[in-house]
């Protein structure tokens, strides 16, 4: 109790100091709580759109009140608490830095926000607009009270761009069709200065690398009549005559070994070695020439563009091999050419890196992972990276029925990473601003459950990925192996097996040989917050075909094969992750997401390997059931065991949530998850576990609240999940006799899940 009355204390005298915010004021003064906005006479306004204006005209008004949280001024808490502590103390710095002081209603200049709020208006085109503004006082708090009188907006009659024959000209009236002005649309003073900085970037992929969007002016005549205004698109007279050609790449220098403080100059050529059009300036021969047409995408004679000279500083950077990567244009003397530098600061050759992770899941087991990484950059000299990692893991209950069973984990990996795609008898490059890459991979990881048993599994793989854009990523392993043997297995363990034949699976050994694709198409890594964005994942993974094929395996035949002392396994897994992100009002959205898996085995197996096949339930997936706890189908354990894991071959899942926005970085959530998991082919000893065209009656319901503190660089979340249906009941539907007076039903059926991130 006394480690706790501290901390609560605290808490207690910040919100009775936020609570009396206006107690420590100077005689005189209010204490300002901010501006209301009547916007009137808008009818001509979708709500969206009237919305969307109110909100920007309250956030231009000045100055901006005391920050609160929850509707609270904490920070002028915080503020009053410390007030009379000195400037230069430890309280005194501790206030400046956490807390915030009164703003007052003498700092108030309602005049300026008049005009703020008239300015505004008339950059949407509301040319008759008239804004007014007066202080409400409610004992020593006030507040102002701004109204805004719209009238007409004013839309776009006709548009004209330069007409003159000059080179320019010819091509800002190329881009028209692309314009983001359009007749009928509404004035709007930000449109107009994005279509300056599109006619812009239009103008930079034809070589006119010397102009500015300043050298547009938009000149708009409002006197047309019928709210109406005419716009003519013109070149200043001021623009000077570099910005009136087009250029085109002479050569390209590449400093390799570029160091930040060289006193040299850096249009020295000495050295240089000129291989594929590129002259580079490498002295101490880190990398091997050949390397660089394969990423830099200028070349010598082609005409500038904005896109070839951002995409090949993406490249660059996208190697991680440079520290720096800078880059410059040099027009040439008396032409119109232009010579490239780029300027590469090498990243230390060697680096260590080490990581610890916490986890907590639903059913109740904490665990810890500590990781630790060497790399070794430019191994071969051509920007390839080697790295070599091991890891230590556990996973402990500290009461429950896990009690005792605890799982640690240990394990080593070295991956080589070649940015290029390394393809016999094929030269295959890209052009996009993402380096392709060829990763192979050897992997040894050893897994013990503390009184049952003992596994370790070497894998390895040969893949490559590669972006085609942003948005679009691949990911293809032609090879992918995974070896499982169990070392040790328990006595409880094998009598387990004899109650529950199905956990032998477990601990079987398991040779998968085969291959895996994947795509991701992802519309929020642009970080645009757009009214609806997309996020599919799809999965496509083969193995044991080729081996199948010429062993004539026949698993259900009783004639399954094996390889090393293994049996491997056959199958096809099919998986997609679809999510819909859907914003309401500002700051709050409404998200969906559909997750399906489909796993045919085949041949040599009956079942997909353990390590492939699906489970509902926990922190990301079904919030209203432990983790690994549902299905598969109406299966349920009769007793609870040491091992609650439940897999299957085939998964439907959908879940919806709404966040609503509650105040500064929190939000809420309420969400539905519904979902299972089957078996391709019903096992005898779990009955109920098997996929049939009554499935939709075997999904599992749950429903939740939640709140998450999102501060950008991280999320905290946490959701309670409470089961609606439970289909392995005969009468599946939970609240029809959930007791809350009951501790045991409210155990059992209230689930919270403490994590890091969003779950979708």
């Amino acid at each position: 109790m006394t480690k706790a009355f501290y901390p609560l204390a605290l808490t207690a005298c910040l919100l009775l100091a936020a609570c009396s915010g206006t107690k420590h004021l100077p005689p005189g003064e209010k204490l300002y709580t901010g501006a209301r906005v009547d916007l009137r006479n808008a009818s001509g306004l979708t709500a969206r759109e009237r919305k969307t204006l109110h909100a920007d005209l309250v956030g231009i008004t000045r100055p901006q009140p005391n920050t609160r949280f929850l509707g609270l001024p904490i920070k002028l808490g915080f503020y009053n608490m410390f007030r009379k502590a000195k400037p230069n103390s430890f309280f005194g710095r501790l206030r400046d830095q956490l807390g915030e002081p009164p703003v007052l209603l003498s700092s108030v200049n309602s005049n300026n926000s008049v005009k703020l709020l008239q300015n505004h208006m008339d950059n949407k085109g509301f040319f008759q607009a008239k804004a007014s503004g007066d202080s409400v006082v409610k004992g020593r708090k006030a507040r102002m009270d701004y109204k805004v009188d719209a009238g007409p907006q004013y839309t776009i009659n006709a548009i004209r761009f330069p007409l003159d024959s000059t080179e320019l000209s010819e091509n800002i009236r190329a881009s028209q069709a692309g314009s983001l002005l359009q007749v009928g649309a509404p004035y709007d003073l930000d449109v107009i200065r994005g279509e300056r900085n599109r006619v812009d970037a239009f103008l930079k992929e034809r070589g006119f690398y010397f102009f500015n969007p300043e050298y547009l002016l938009m000149q708009v005549d409002s006197t047309v009549g019928n709210n109406k205004v005419d716009m003519v698109l013109t070149v200043k007279n001021s623009a000077p005559d570099e910005a009136m050609r087009a250029y085109r790449i002479r050569n390209t220098y590449i400093y390799a070994n570029y160091r930040i403080n060289a006193q040299r100059l850096d249009t020295s050529l000495a050295d240089a070695e000129l291989y594929g059009g590129y002259h580079i300036i490498d002295r101490r021969k880190r990398f091997k020439p050949w390397m660089w047409p394969r990423i830099l995408v200028f070349d010598s004679g082609a005409l500038y563009n904005r896109t070839d000279h951002n995409t090949t500083l993406s490249r660059l950077i996208n190697l991680n091999e440079f520290r720096y990567v800078k880059n410059r244009f040099e027009p040439v003397t008396d032409s119109f050419k232009l010579d490239a530098y780029y300027y590469l600061t090498p990243q230390p050759k060697k680096s260590i890196r080490g990581e610890i992770t916490a986890t907590s899941k639903s059913n109740n087991m904490n665990g810890s992972q500590i990781n630790l990484t060497w790399r070794n950059r430019n191994t071969f000299r051509q920007a390839e990276h080697l790295a070599v990692s091991a890891y230590v893991a556990s996973e402990i209950q500290f009461g429950g029925t896990f009690q005792g069973y605890n799982t640690y984990r240990t394990g080593a990996e070295a991956t080589l990473a070649i940015p290029r795609f390394v393809v016999p008898f094929f030269n295959v490059n890209t052009t996009s601003a993402y380096v392709p890459r060829t990763n192979i991979q050897l992997g040894y990881d050893l897994l013990t459950r503390n009184r049952l048993y003992t596994v370790n599994s070497f894998r390895g793989s040969l893949g490559y990925t590669w972006k085609p854009s942003l948005e679009f990523s691949h990911e293809l392993n032609p090879v992918s192996i995974n070896y499982v043997q169990p070392i040790n297995v328990t006595a409880e363990y094998r009598d387990s097996v004899r109650r529950y034949p199905y956990l032998q699976r477990v601990v079987d050994s398991q040779f998968i040989l085969g291959s895996t694709y994947q795509v991701t198409f992802n519309q929020l890594v642009n970080g645009l917050q757009r009214p609806n964005a997309f996020f599919v994942n799809g999965l496509v993974d083969l193995s044991g075909n080729v081996a199948g094929l010429m062993m004539g395996a026949n698993a259900k035949g009783g004639d399954p094969k094996r390889i090393f002392n293994a049996l491997f396994d056959q199958y096809i897994k099919l998986e997609v992750d679809g999510r819909w992100y859907h914003k309401i009002g500002l700051k709050s959205s409404w998200v969906n997401r559909v997750n399906i898996g489909y796993g045919i085995p085949y041949g040599n197996s009956m079942q997909l390997p353990y390590i492939k096949q699906f489970f509902a339930g926990g922190n990301n997936s079904l919030r209203g059931f432990r983790s690994r706890s549902l299905g598969p189908g109406t299966f349920r354990q009769p007793t609870r065991t040491f091992l609650a894991d439940q897999t299957g071959d085939i998964k439907f899942e959908f879940n919806t949530e709404f966040r609503p926005h509650i105040s500064g970085p929190l939000y809420g959530a309420l969400f539905i998850d519904a979902g299972n998991i089957w078996l391709a082919n019903e096992d005898p000893d779990r009955p109920g576990s098997g996929f049939s065209g009554s499935f939709f009656n075997e999904l599992a319901v749950n429903t939740g609240v939640g709140v998450r503190l999102d501060v950008t660089i991280f999320v905290i979340r946490l959701d309670v999940g409470i089961p609606l249906v439970k289909p392995w009941e005969k009468n599946p539907w939970v609240m029809d006799r959930l007791d809350p007076k009951d501790p045991a039903l409210k155990k059992e059926n209230i689930i919270y899940n403490l994590a890091i991130g969003y779950p979708f």
